[in-house]
């Protein structure tokens, strides 16, 4: 075939291919928009025809598998053979010499825990280290409930409240404690963390203020997080400043929608051991409108008369406290916690607190517990004293104002330095307890131990 002929082949084709396409519906369209098209923008128009001819390719390509066939194909005994010398990787590294002597140091508790603990080595010491600070665990009364309980209505009630894991026992710890602190109603809670935590975002959402104490504990810091409302900080304890974030929240939203407005804050802080001025929080609460959230993890059982918490410490009316929260898990030696409050709030979180709603209730042997420790509590005043005597022996010891504290000062001891002193005022104790020797005092139910560190400063 020579030029011509080629030439007159390709004319043919292309005016048979041009004939073809113009008998399909739209192609006039197509056509004057690829002639304006290239008149006006060439470039644009060269881009369009590669993306197609690209378009054309992809589809026109054969499939294709993702997995690879080039892997080896071996026998099942060469299989058998790999597993057995294969060796996996430890999870964490193996413990060291000074991790394992730190590890045997650890003091393991055998059986009950009260004022006096045995170890696993055999050895007896004074433990300083409990919330059991009535010594309730040792009670035999409520340990005869306890049991009793539990041969009743078994371990647990193995369903969420307000289905069918609410039991005649939670509803009379809640009627008790909502007595014994003087609320109208009260809700009982599974986990004493998981309370506070859940009870914020049950009344807080997206768009809301909070007001918090910058010295609050981690679990109301999560509540604040998961809530997602805007939150404002304040200088612990610091009333005046409460009060100038409080009038600066009035004032931004004056004259816009009203929005709900919290303050939350510990009655007995956690991590500074200091208590809030509550007739003050009352007055400001009163003064711009806003509604107090107060957690007395810490408080409630050991504050007060008769351990009613803050509000009885400082002569507050518990009815003007918006949402009191609280443990069970604590001196009262039970598990849980509970929120008091209003009628009208302890229910709305029988259906919006995530907490209770998505958790097992409390087992009933438990909330008897709970009961029978407020009963004692009211009936037997006496044990707080007792506590507070222990409370004031040990500040003794502690007192910034001590003979103790004027020797570190003066020896200039660093952190290190005390934390390991102590630890050496520690094994001493031990050592003594092991002899037979001194072992310190108990006064009431709760031990207190004398002072050795003055021996290993001389």
């Amino acid at each position: 075939m020579d030029l011509s002929d080629a030439q007159e082949f390709l004319t043919t084709a292309l005016n048979t291919a041009t004939a073809a396409f113009q008998k399909l519906p739209g192609s006039a369209v197509i056509v004057r928009y690829v002639r304006s098209s290239y008149q006006n923008d060439p470039i644009r128009s060269a881009i369009e025809l590669i993306l197609v001819l690209f378009f054309i390719r992809y589809l026109l390509s054969p499939s294709y598998s993702t997995q690879k066939q080039n892997f080896i194909q071996l026998r099942e005994d060469e299989i058998d053979e790999l597993v057995d010398e294969w060796t996996p990787e430890p999870l964490v590294s193996p413990q060291t010499t000074l991790e394992a002597t730190e590890y045997e140091k650890l003091p393991v508790i055998v059986g009950a825990s009260g004022p006096k603990a045995r170890l696993s080595n055999g050895r007896t010491v004074t433990n300083l280290g409990s919330y059991n600070f009535y010594n309730f665990n040792g009670n035999e009364q409520i340990k005869d409930k306890a049991i009793q309980t539990l041969r009743t209505y078994g371990v647990g009630p193995c369903g969420p409240p307000q289905f069918y894991g609410t039991q005649d026992v939670h509803m009379k710890t809640e009627a008790d404690i909502a007595s014994y602190i003087g609320t109208e109603a009260c809700i009982v809670y599974a986990q004493a963390f998981s309370t506070i935590s859940s009870v914020i975002p049950a009344f807080c959402k997206r768009g809301d203020i909070i007001v918090a104490d910058r010295a609050v504990n981690f679990s109301i810091r999560r509540g604040l997080q998961i809530s997602r409302s805007n939150i404002k900080w304040y200088k612990h304890g610091d009333m005046d400043d409460l009060e100038r974030v409080m009038r600066k929240v009035v004032e931004e939203q004056s004259g816009k929608r009203l929005t709900r407005r919290f303050i939350v804050t510990e009655g007995l802080f956690e991590t500074v051991g200091d208590s809030v001025d509550l007739p003050r929080l009352v007055g400001l609460k009163e003064k711009y409108k806003f509604r107090i959230i107060l957690d007395e993890t810490w408080s409630f059982g050991v504050l007060g008369r008769t351990g009613r918490g803050l509000t009885e410490a400082q002569h507050v009316d518990p009815s003007q406290i918006d949402m009191i929260i609280g443990s069970l898990a604590g001196p009262l030696c039970a598990g849980g916690g509970f929120c008091a409050g209003a009628r009208d709030v302890v229910e709305h979180q029988r259906i919006s607190s995530a907490s209770f709603t998505f958790s097992a209730a409390l087992p009933a042997m438990l909330a008897v517990t709970a009961s029978e420790t407020l009963n004692m509590l009211q009936s037997n005043p006496d044990v707080i004293g007792l506590c507070r005597d222990n409370i004031k022996s040990m500040r003794a010891q502690l007192d910034p104002r001590s003979d103790w504290s004027e020797v570190i000062k003066s020896r200039g001891l660093t952190l290190d330095d005390q934390e390991r002193l102590l630890q050496e005022c520690t094994e001493e104790d031990f050592r003594y307890a092991k002899q037979g020797g001194p072992q310190g005092r108990v006064v009431g139910n709760t031990a207190c131990t004398p002072s050795l560190c003055d021996d290993r400063l001389e």
